[in-house]
């Protein structure tokens, strides 16, 4: 079990969604819908239809060359894509 305040990510994975905390990595068989509906949406964004970030692991916003939306992790490597329908979530960021 992985405490949820724990949880930086979850990103859908074929069949399996992936956890990704600081120091580990997890496979689940839930999908990101029920995750949303479980999850408090005040801690956990939907940027993208396969991705739930902790709002609280955000360290930063920057676009890329062809204008996306790029999420910077806190202690992580990973810059997660925001999704378009997304992208209001960061305006003031």
């Amino acid at each position: 079990m992985i405490p949820v305040d724990e949880v930086l990510f979850f990103v859908s994975d074929e069949k399996y969604t992936r956890v990704q905390t600081a120091k580990q990595e997890a496979l689940i068989r839930k999908p990101i819908r029920e995750l949303i509906a479980e999850l408090d949406p005040a801690q956990f964004w939907q940027i993208h239809r396969s991705t739930l970030i902790n709002a609280r692991a955000i360290a930063g916003i920057t676009r890329d060359e062809r204008g996306r939306q790029l999420v910077s992790i806190k202690g992580r490597p990973e810059k997660l894509e925001v999704s378009r329908s997304y992208a209001h979530l960061f305006k003031g960021m």
